[in-house]
């Protein structure tokens, strides 16, 4: 695989070329298309945090997160559009499962991986992804995306959680495309807790006044941002996210090293909800801040104590939420029972080329049935939600 290749984009005056690294690219150089003035502003789409990803090495070969970032450039070598590109060993920490059709190809004779994805690493949230305002720059990064995966001989390129916008420019531009579902709170101008809460049925109210005193019953609890966050904080995070991991027999993709330049770079943008019993930390949640959401990553805990996570994770958000002025709080992958504390299930997208024409049909065909089914589904959680019967779903923002 070239990383140098290079290809004249639909304007003579462009070149698109492969890099392997954030670090060939001057931070407000990318950030300045990752984030451009006036757009809602995406913590993990910065230079900073997906750099950081590498230099703690959570991404590179080792991880099978080997990143090819796709980059377009003027004749002056301006950064004019950049889509973030991985080959991939396999399909960990995506939240856009595609097992069953890796099984299938490869019960078939093929070889699935490696493949292309388009994304930021074990984030499963919306955002920009083919990064350019010109239509014509993005255009020609997803030829490109394309044609790459054409000429180094993977089985195909994936594009997870773009915008609604996006996504269809992707199906207009030929990419098979999917839906899923995540739960997402919304805030309709709330002054505080109270006031959400007065927006659900009498029953759903009196349970979640039940669950935070229940929660909150011999805790201490701190939100701290900035310059509030200290070492010993990250320290107690950083145990916490272990655990949670060998709890879900699963495998913690980020390192100390990455935590560590996230607290260095990005303090500012990082809320960190402790716990605190008899004076020790015994729990903690990391959310990240954007300028319209605020971002649940991860939690953990290191003692037992009744409804622990929904008070970490799901009321204080929506403290922090309504206290900051932001829009939604996203919650992260799955989690239905999320709905009966006010996050409302909502349509996430993808987005996928595959080059194998058998498996490309076979996918085109169980996306077709899948699509429909999704939306059901979310018909019928909204049909359950906590809000009052008055307060549907076009009532919230």
């Amino acid at each position: 695989m070239d990383d140098e290749e290079a290809h004249e984009t639909e304007g003579p005056s462009l070149t698109l070329r492969s890099i392997s690294s954030l670090s060939e690219v001057e931070p407000s150089a990318w950030d300045a298309i990752a984030n451009p003035p006036g757009a809602e502003y995406d913590p993990f789409l910065s230079w900073d945090f997906l750099q950081a990803l590498e230099e703690s090495v959570c991404v590179g070969d080792e991880t099978g997160w080997s990143p090819r970032h796709l980059i377009v450039e003027d004749e002056t070598t301006t950064l004019r559009g950049a889509l973030p590109l991985y080959v991939k060993t396999h399909s960990q920490g995506e939240y856009v499962f595609d097992h069953g059709w890796a099984d299938a190809l490869e019960r078939a004779g093929g070889q699935y991986y490696p493949k292309l994805l388009t994304a930021v690493p074990f984030t499963p949230v919306t955002g920009r992804r083919v990064l350019a305002e010109d239509a014509g720059i993005r255009r020609a990064l997803v030829a490109g995306a394309v044609q790459t995966t054409q000429q180094w001989g993977v089985s195909s390129w994936h594009l997870n959680f773009p915008t609604e916008d996006a996504w269809n420019e992707l199906g207009e531009l030929g990419l098979l495309k999917r839906i899923d579902r995540q739960f997402i709170w919304s805030n309709r101008d709330y002054a505080d807790y109270d006031d959400f809460l007065a927006d659900l049925s009498a029953r759903k109210r009196k349970n979640l006044k039940r669950e935070r005193r229940e929660a909150q019953a011999g805790l201490e609890i701190e939100q701290l941002t900035g310059d509030a966050l200290r070492p010993e904080h990250w320290d107690v995070f950083f145990a916490c996210y272990q655990d949670t991991g060998s709890r879900k027999w699963g495998y913690p993709y980020l390192n100390r090293g990455f935590f560590d330049l996230i607290h260095q770079r990005m303090a500012d943008k990082v809320l960190l909800v402790m716990a605190k019993a008899e004076g020790r930390y015994i729990a903690s949640a990391l959310n990240f801040i954007g300028s319209h959401a605020l971002y649940g990553r991860y939690w953990g805990r290191l003692a037992d104590h009744p409804f622990l996570h929904f008070e970490l994770c799901y009321h204080q958000a929506v403290d922090a939420a309504i206290a900051r002025g932001l829009n939604r709080v996203e919650a992260g992958a799955q989690g239905d029972h999320k709905l009966a504390r006010g996050y409302r299930p909502s349509p996430v997208y993808s987005a996928h080329y595959i080059a194998h024409d058998g498996l490309r049909g076979a996918v085109a065909d169980y996306l077709a049935r899948e699509r429909p089914a999704i939306l059901q589904d979310i018909a019928l959680m909204n049909e359950e939600s906590p809000f009052k019967s008055d307060i549907g779903q076009g009532d919230l923002p």
